[in-house]
Parts: C-alpha cells; sequence; structure tokens
C-alpha cells in the first residue's frame, strides 16, 4: 500500500483506527491468524445458540439474535450481555435483527409457514410484540432491512415463481405484502439464504438489493422504488446447487457493493466466492483475488471507502481495495458482522460467539 493510500485511509475514531490497523498488518497466508495491531475479542454471552442475526448500533450497543429464540443485548460494548429473548419463543430460530438504538428493535423468525414471524420490542427486549406471523405454507421468509426507523423490508423464497416482499411503514409494528407485477421471475430452484441477514440490504432512502443462490446462476435482485419494482443481474458467483450462491451483500453507498458466497457445506470448495459492483448492481466482477472459502457475511468498514470484512466459518477476510482482493486476518468461525458509523465492527456465530474488534496493544 502506498504512503498515500494508507494517509487517505487513517482514522482519530478509536476502533475505526483499531479496523484500519488490520490493513497495515503484514499479509497472512490462508489458515493462518496474523500477529495484527488489531483482532476480534470474543466476548462471554453465557450461551451456545447460534447467533447468524447481528446489529451494531454504536460502539456500546449491540444486539444478537439466534437460534432456538435467542436474542441478546449489550450496552457497555460487550463486557456483559442480557438474554432479552421473546417468552414462549424457544421454537423459533431468529436469523435476521434490527436495531433502531438501545430500546427499539425488530426480530426475524424463519422458517415454513408459521415458523416465519416478526416481533419488535420497544423497551429494550423486557416485552415484545408479535406484528407478523406468516400463515401461507409456501413462504420462507429469509431477510430484513430498513431504510430508515419506519420503512422496512422483509422477503420470502419465491411464492408462485416470484420472490414475495413485506413492507412495513412504522417501523415493523404492521406489515403488508407487496404486489408482484415488478418482480422478475425466479429461476427454477432459485432461493434466498437465510445464513447472516445480509440476502436482503438496502443503501439510502430507497435503494434495496436481493441476494440468491441454488438456481443455474447466482443473481443480485436491484429494486430502486423500496422494493415495488425490481431487475435481476447474473453475478460471477458459482451456484447451480442448492448449497452455493451469494450468501452476503453490503453495499457502501447506491453504487458501489460487494457479494460474497460460495457453497456452505464443509467438504466443498468454493472458487470465486466473491463479487463487486460500481454501478448499483447492473453488473458484477469477480474478486481478482477472492475470498479463499465460502462466506456468508461482509461489511464495509467505517469511513474507509475501500476496506471491508468478510466472515464464515474459517475466517474473516479483509480487503482495502473495494472487494477486489482479499486477505486472511482471522481464522476464528463466525456467520456475520456489522459495523457502526462511530467506529465499532461486530461478528457473531456458531457456539454463542460474539466478538467485537479492538486495537491490540
Amino acid at each position: 500500500m502506498t504512503s498515500m493510500g494508507k494517509t487517505r485511509r487513517m482514522m482519530s475514531v478509536g476502533l475505526i483506527g483499531a479496523a484500519l490497523a488490520l490493513t497495515l498488518a503484514a499479509p497472512a497466508r490462508a489458515g493462518e491468524t496474523p500477529t495484527a495491531a488489531a483482532g476480534w475479542h470474543l466476548t462471554p454471552t453465557g450461551t451456545d445458540a447460534r447467533f447468524r442475526g447481528l446489529a451494531a448500533v454504536d460502539r456500546s450497543t449491540a444486539w444478537a439474535a439466534g437460534s432456538r429464540g435467542t436474542v441478546l443485548r449489550t450496552t457497555d460494548g460487550g463486557r456483559s450481555w442480557r438474554n432479552v429473548s421473546p417468552a414462549g419463543a424457544g421454537d423459533l430460530e431468529f436469523r435476521d435483527v434490527q436495531a433502531f438504538d438501545a430500546r427499539r428493535a425488530v426480530v426475524l423468525a424463519i422458517g415454513e409457514g408459521e415458523a416465519s414471524r416478526v416481533l419488535r420490542t420497544e423497551d429494550g427486549g423486557a416485552t415484545w410484540t408479535e406484528s407478523f406471523r406468516n400463515t401461507d405454507p409456501r413462504a420462507f421468509y429469509d431477510c430484513m432491512t430498513f431504510f430508515d426507523r419506519r420503512h422496512g423490508l422483509a422477503m420470502s423464497d419465491p411464492v408462485d415463481g416470484k420472490y414475495r416482499i413485506l413492507a412495513t411503514r412504522d417501523g415493523g409494528r404492521s406489515w403488508q405484502v407487496l404486489p408482484t407485477a415488478g418482480m422478475p421471475d425466479a429461476l427454477p430452484g432459485e432461493a434466498g439464504f437465510a445464513a447472516s441477514g445480509q440476502c436482503l440490504v438496502s443503501a439510502g432512502p430507497r435503494d434495496v438489493w436481493l441476494a440468491t443462490g441454488g438456481g443455474a446462476t447466482a443473481r443480485v435482485l436491484h429494486s430502486a422504488d423500496r422494493g415495488l419494482t425490481w431487475t435481476a443481474t447474473t453475478t460471477p458467483i458459482p451456484a447451480g446447487d442448492p448449497a452455493k450462491g451469494v450468501f452476503g451483500l453490503a453495499f457502501r453507498d447506491r453504487t458501489h457493493g460487494i457479494a460474497v458466497g460460495g457453497d456452505y457445506r464443509k467438504d466443498q470448495p468454493s472458487p470465486q466466492a466473491g463479487a463487486v459492483t460500481g454501478d448499483g448492481g447492473r453488473t458484477w466482477r469477480t474478486s481478482t483475488t477472492p475470498p479463499p472459502a465460502y462466506r456468508s457475511g461482509v461489511a464495509w468498514l467505517p469511513h474507509a471507502k475501500a476496506a471491508a470484512l468478510a466472515v464464515g466459518p474459517t475466517g474473516t477476510d479483509l480487503t482495502t481495495d473495494g472487494g477486489r482482493t482479499w486477505r486472511t486476518v482471522d481464522t476464528g468461525s463466525y456467520d456475520t458482522v456489522d459495523c457502526t458509523a462511530d467506529g465499532s465492527c461486530w461478528a457473531s456465530g456458531e457456539k454463542g460467539r460474539i466478538a467485537r474488534l479492538v486495537r491490540k496493544d
């Protein structure tokens, strides 16, 4: 990296600086954990639930949603986590959470028929209200995203050959199924992956992207009008199998995006596991040096125009050139990652693992 490149990426906020320190570390060979100046610090969660849903609010506050109906919240930077799981939710599989602050959050449970639900809290998880329960046995909701504190969407695998989109205009208190007239036909076998809460992501007030796999090709669908009309674009990430496709998306703004995925089966390789776009998803190109294995989650580092992290069961990878090249910087297992405007990055995954990116002094 040139000195000019380093200067552009230097930041003054504490954890942003810690994240950026990874970009200055010596390159790590695949399978090795580097001796970087920053890294993931596991926090004590007191549970072995798997957390595929993660919403980082700021450096102090984060929410995690996972298996067995488990929801955790921290307000002290991960030093302690409070179990704020909804009562009677032990049979639900939470795969996504969207949080507005330390008190207000929305969680999505996945599954066929009535297993797909949305619950909302306004008191830090002390009480929860179910705001949506799917009654169509053909629907299976995977992910959700919010444009702001009021407007959000959730997506279901195809019903009658088209992805189903659920919308809220009141912060998740009520939901309505959108018409499908503007939705392209799904490919045979195509679906979303409820692996990281990142198969449906938004940037700005109206743009939203939907990641797919399982069909002949892995696609990304884009809407510029909050889910009313969509266009579909093929990505170079391999598909053609129910276990392959795009698993996670991240957009820095309405034009620059990263897609990660691969084959989630442990015994299968995942070549071409990363792709990038610079035109809002109209075209995608393969990463020159992609992540070395399947990755399910991805997030841009705050205030770093070209730096991002990708995570999966075999490690964390870093890019400093907008997703064109990646290198492994940690070998711990994580399913999803999220970063905040004030400079914090969090990751979560199996066996109760929730970590925060911290400087190693």
